[in-house]
C-alpha cells in the first residue's frame, strides 16, 4: 500500500464546494469519477481542509492510499485526462503512511481579491468580489494588522463549526493593490468556518470608512459574532499554498521540491 499526494488546482465556480454535498457535484467527488475511469475504484481522498461552494483553490493538498503499481508522478497526468478543464492536478507523488493532508498542516495561506473599479470585469466576475466604492488601502492594512498573532477568533466564524477551540495564530494579514485590484494575503496555522471570509467582510466596511480600524482590535477582545461584520462572498476566496514539515505546495509548484 502506497500513500500519494495530489496537489490540486481548481476553479470553484461549478462545485458545491470540496466535499461530496447531495445538493450537486464536487470537487472530491469528481475527482473521485476519474479515479473510477483510471483505476476501476474510488480511493478516499483525504484534504487539507473543506472549501466551501464557489471558493477556488491554487494549492489544494490530498491524500490517498493505494496498491495501484501507477508510477507516482504519473497519477497527475493520468487523472488529468479524465477531468474537466476547471480542475487540474499539478502534481502527485509518494510520501510517508504517517503523513496526513489535514491533520499534518503547519500552515495554510489564503488570498482574497477585490476588484475595486466603478464597473465589474467580465473577465473577474467569478473569482474577485467587486467593490465600487474607494476603498482605503491605508485603512484596511491598518485594519489587517490586528489579526497578526494568536487571538480567540470566535467572532469571525460562522455557527456551525465543530473547531474545539476557536484559537488560532496568523502570521501574515496584509492588502496590496495592483490597478483596480485589491488582494488580501492572510497565512495561519489554520482557520474556522468561514473565518476569512468574515475577517473581509469586517474590513471592506472599514475599507469604506464605516467603520474605524479599531473594530477589528475589539471584535478579537471581545469575540462575540456581533461585533464582526458581514461574511464576505465565496467566490473572492482562494486556498493559495499549504506548508508542511515534509513539503511546501509553493516549492512543490515551482518544481523545487
Amino acid at each position: 500500500m502506497r500513500r500519494i499526494v495530489l496537489i490540486i488546482e481548481y476553479d470553484g465556480t461549478n462545485y458545491v464546494g470540496w466535499q461530496i454535498q447531495p445538493n450537486g457535484p464536487s470537487v472530491q467527488e469528481t475527482i473521485g469519477e476519474a479515479f473510477f475511469k483510471l483505476i476501476g475504484e474510488r480511493p478516499v481522498l483525504h484534504a487539507s481542509g473543506r472549501t466551501d461552494s464557489g471558493v477556488h483553490a491554487r494549492a489544494q493538498v490530498a491524500h490517498f492510499d493505494t496498491e495501484c503499481r501507477i508510477p507516482e508522478d504519473k497519477f497527475a497526468f493520468a487523472l488529468n485526462t479524465r477531468l474537466p478543464g476547471d480542475i487540474r492536478i499539478k502534481a502527485s507523488f509518494s510520501v510517508p503512511e504517517d503523513f496526513h493532508a489535514r491533520f499534518s498542516v503547519k500552515e495554510k495561506h489564503y488570498v482574497y481579491t477585490i476588484n475595486n473599479a466603478p464597473h465589474a470585469s467580465a473577465f473577474t466576475r467569478d473569482t474577485a468580489l467587486h467593490v465600487h466604492y474607494p476603498l482605503d488601502l491605508d485603512k484596511l492594512n491598518e485594519a489587517a494588522g490586528y489579526f497578526i498573532g494568536t487571538h480567540d477568533f470566535n467572532a469571525f466564524r460562522s455557527s456551525g463549526g465543530l473547531n474545539a477551540t476557536t484559537v488560532r495564530t496568523v502570521y501574515e494579514s496584509g492588502w496590496t493593490r495592483e490597478g483596480d485590484m485589491l488582494k488580501y494575503h492572510v497565512s495561519g496555522n489554520g482557520f474556522l468556518y468561514n473565518m476569512v471570509r468574515i475577517m473581509v467582510g469586517t474590513m471592506i466596511r472599514v475599507g469604506e470608512g464605516f467603520d474605524r480600524p479599531e473594530v477589528v482590535a475589539e471584535a478579537l477582545k471581545d469575540p462575540s459574532r456581533s461585533n464582526a461584520g458581514d461574511t464576505a462572498p465565496a467566490h473572492g476566496l482562494m486556498l493559495w499554498r499549504v506548508r508542511y514539515d515534509l513539503f511546501d505546495t509553493e516549492k512543490v509548484l515551482s518544481g523545487k521540491r
